[in-house]
């Protein structure tokens, strides 16, 4: 399977899969280049390269960078940052202290409903992971509360839920200028996939990101349908900004799968010589 899986998870965030069995199951698939995209760490790329090393894989070492805007996530891949950079390293720490700080907070409201889930218990579960809400949502779910963690988002946990507490996070134009700050090149995550009803990320917002030196935009997303994918795709091209694709695959956690969604190698190029 040619091109570049650009958007995948590990167990170093919130995807169920270790760095090196990604590694494994993208050569086997026969990828040109693996996006190593965990949220807001930079934890996984040395795994990642050691365990691509003689394989022909390209790894192309990135983080999924958390920003929001109007109290909803808004997500921007950062690739090629450097992890020693130390203002997004800073920036990275102070939101995952924050993850922890809101999961208190979430499990709280969850225990006020009448879901007793324990914070220890999501700790637990979440591992050397930053928390995040889907290592709750599994709490949840052990409870026999709901069956699947897409129930607990509609229910609980989405933007303005009962459970849901707003988290600390820069705006996405400010990430950007972290990402490019870190030598890395910048790309909008699923932008179909924010706000109320996935209404999509404003035009306006993503001229903001592109002025600021964002140089892609992940249009062909799995989750967005034929007519978000044309709208992002067509803003693409007003703004010079490169389409991009990948899984976003997360393991067990999500349906998706490594390989599904892959940019071509002449989009690649084209993102690559964005680099600094």
């Amino acid at each position: 399977m040619p091109g570049y899986d650009l958007h995948t998870h590990t167990v170093l965030s919130d995807g169920t899969t270790t760095p090196e069995e990604n590694v494994r199951a993208a050569v086997a698939l026969g990828l040109e280049g693996l996006g190593v995209t965990d949220h807001d760490t930079t934890a996984p790329f040395e795994r990642a390269l050691a365990a691509a090393e003689g394989t022909g894989l390209e790894i192309v070492p990135g983080t999924e960078f958390s920003a929001e805007l109007d109290e909803s996530s808004v997500h921007v891949l950062g690739y090629w940052v450097d992890p020693a950079d130390a203002p997004l390293q800073e920036e990275m720490d102070r939101l995952r202290n924050e993850r922890s700080r809101r999961a208190e907070q979430i499990v709280a409201r969850f225990n006020d409903l009448g879901i007793a889930i324990t914070f220890a218990r999501v700790q637990e579960i979440a591992g050397a992971a930053p928390i995040g809400r889907p290592h709750i949502a599994r709490a949840v779910i052990e409870t026999g509360a709901a069956t699947e963690p897409s129930e607990v988002f509609d229910r609980w946990l989405q933007d303005g839920g009962p459970a849901n507490v707003p988290k600390y996070a820069v705006d996405p134009v400010a990430a950007v200028e972290l990402i490019r700050g870190a030598g890395g090149v910048a790309v909008v995550a699923h932008p179909g996939l924010y706000g109320k009803g996935n209404a999509g990320l404003a035009d306006d917002v993503i001229e903001a990101m592109a002025a600021a030196g964002m140089a892609g935009i992940e249009a062909d997303h799995p989750d967005h349908d034929e007519e978000v994918r044309a709208r992002y795709r067509d803003l693409a091209a007003a703004l010079g900004l490169v389409v991009t694709s990948g899984s976003d695959f997360h393991g067990e956690r999500k349906a998706l799968r490594l390989g599904e969604a892959t940019t071509s190698r002449a989009r690649f190029e084209e993102l690559r010589s964005h680099r600094g």
